[in-house]
């Protein structure tokens, strides 16, 4: 289906090193490189940068 090919699951992993991820969905007309979101990261307890992992 197209839903899959324009808009795929991608992971999101902390760059604190906790191996926290989130799970979301990206637009890859607007976004083709790799998504990188400041997101909180609970083991830490604070924000950090989560990056794009394929």
């Amino acid at each position: 289906m197209a839903r899959s090919e324009l808009r795929p699951v991608i992971k999101l992993r902390s760059t604190a090193g906790t191996g926290f991820t989130y799970v979301t969905r990206k637009n890859r007309r607007s976004d083709a490189d790799r998504m990188v979101l400041r997101k909180y990261d609970p083991v830490v307890a604070r924000h950090v940068d989560f990056r794009e992992e394929r």
